[in-house]
């Protein structure tokens, strides 16, 4: 049985690049949901105007909701259509649409349930990225591997992705950022639920579009979010879903420290106020809390690597959907011969 496709793309300042990108979408997609968010340009009835492809439908925001926002309307409607997968793709052609059947085939596959193009993945194609781009996306690709518990994951900032209708259903998709943190917020949102997530490699292009998203502008503000994640995932998984003795560890570790450092800078500032050298036993527990305290977070950290999600999850998704559906059915019939 073939699998329905369907691509959302968010619409902000691309009429220029908006009509080729949309004739370069190969045949394997059913929809194209075209999100007009606030266009200045007035993108969406530029597309109903000029585009013949019957695929297409061009949904409009009245107001601005960022990225993030506009792809989530198109993620709706796409659940609406009842399509198994769904692709994100952005509207300013730096996303190659001919990679689609590459980016879905695990997905259809049954190997991965979210899956994201890697610009990281080959040197060669990183010679074309802006430094501060590089660099940028490097930092804030190590917090979401904190943040989401992917730790083998990265690019987290690519928006070339598409998940299964079955993931994409669990998530609580009006808690989900609308901003430029959507990305780095949807990996968060997918540990919650134990999805797998794949990369495939992809390399980006640049030619004269510019992109909306300043690396340097945002960076700091998305270092706070990843940070409220961690400690609400860590939390979630750590001490309300389950409780381990990587829980233990962890909570031991930060005491040790905490305890370590305190009383360290304490009587290093009560030896610089008496000009008195702190004796060796005072020295030592300082360090050695600090040191075990450090062994057993890394000890932690270890254990959260090795608890990244490595199994699909929307196959069993739909088997059991699919039982609750047939089962609903029939109970559906059997009140319906009662009625006769």
């Amino acid at each position: 049985m073939k699998k329905s496709l369907a691509v959302v793309i968010p619409c902000y300042r691309v009429r220029a690049q908006i009509l080729p990108l949309l004739a370069r979408i190969g045949t394997e997609v059913d929809y194209i949901l075209v999100v007009d968010d606030a266009c200045p340009e007035d993108s969406g009835r530029f597309v109903r105007d000029n585009c013949t492809d019957s695929r297409v439908t061009v949904l409009m925001n009245a107001e601005n909701q960022g990225v993030g926002g506009a792809v989530l309307q198109g993620y709706k409607h796409a659940l609406q259509l009842g399509v198994d997968v769904v692709v994100k793709l952005d509207g300013d052609g730096q996303m190659d649409p001919r990679r689609i059947k590459h980016l879905v085939r695990p997905i259809l596959d049954g190997q991965a349930d979210y899956t994201k193009g890697n610009r990281f993945f080959s040197v060669d194609g990183l010679r074309s990225m802006p430094g501060v781009r590089l660099a940028g996306n490097a930092i804030l690709s190590f917090f979401s591997k904190i943040a989401s518990g992917y730790w083998t994951v990265f690019d987290s900032t690519n928006g070339y992705t598409a998940i299964s209708a079955a993931t994409l259903a669990m998530l609580p998709l009006d808690k989900i950022s609308r901003g430029y943190f959507f990305e780095s917020d949807m990996l968060y949102q997918l540990g919650i639920v134990r999805a797998f997530v794949q990369d495939v490699p992809m390399p980006a292009v640049y030619a004269d579009e510019k992109s909306s998203l300043v690396i340097s502008r945002v960076i700091f503000r998305f270092l706070c979010k990843h940070f409220t994640n961690a400690c609400k995932r860590i939390g979630y998984n750590y001490f309300l879903r389950d409780f381990s003795f990587a829980s233990v560890e962890l909570v031991a570790g930060l005491c040790m420290v905490l305890f370590g450092t305190v009383f360290g800078a304490y009587h290093w500032l009560i030896s610089i106020r008496t000009n008195i050298t702190a004796s060796t036993g005072t020295v030592m527990l300082a360090a050695l809390p600090i040191i075990l305290g450090l062994q057993l977070l890394l000890s932690f950290v270890a254990f959260d690597i090795g608890s990244t999600p490595n199994k699909s999850i929307h196959r069993f998704l739909q088997q059991v959907w699919g039982r609750d559906a047939d089962r609903c059915e029939e109970m559906e019939l059997a009140a319906h011969d009662e009625r006769l």
